[in-house]
């Protein structure tokens, strides 16, 4: 019984770790002043499936891996489950890096100054 408390416990606290993750990513996001907020609510939902799908895929990782330890049987059996997980994990730390690319090249958009612009504001075009 106390192993399936503990077991829920350490749930709520991986959770309570995404969820913090993703409250940081939206701070993040809301001081970005250049972006759509319509862009903005996409990339947050992008990072919290991310982060989300990385976590859970560990989680399982970690319980197939405990199975596995049991004997060579399971090595067998469980081999491929865990190189699935491992691969989800790093899919999703994919998506996280080209969510930051997508993120800066909006930022590099918006910041980029144009010389004629300036000159036409300055001269009142």
């Amino acid at each position: 019984m106390s192993d399936n408390i503990e077991k829920i416990s350490s749930m709520l606290d991986k959770f309570s770790d995404i969820n913090s993750k993703i409250d940081g990513f939206a701070d993040l996001l809301d001081s970005i002043e250049s972006s759509e907020d319509k862009k903005k609510m996409l990339w947050k939902e992008i990072y919290h499936n991310a982060v989300t799908d990385r976590e859970n895929a560990g989680m399982l990782f970690t319980s197939a891996f405990k199975q596995m330890q049991q004997g060579t049987t399971e090595h067998i059996t469980l081999g491929p489950t865990l190189a699935k997980y491992l691969e989800r994990m790093s899919r999703s730390n994919e998506q996280i890096l080209k969510l930051a690319e997508l993120i800066n090249k909006s930022e590099e958009r918006a910041t980029k100054v144009d010389p004629d612009d300036i000159f036409s504001k300055i001269n009142g075009d």
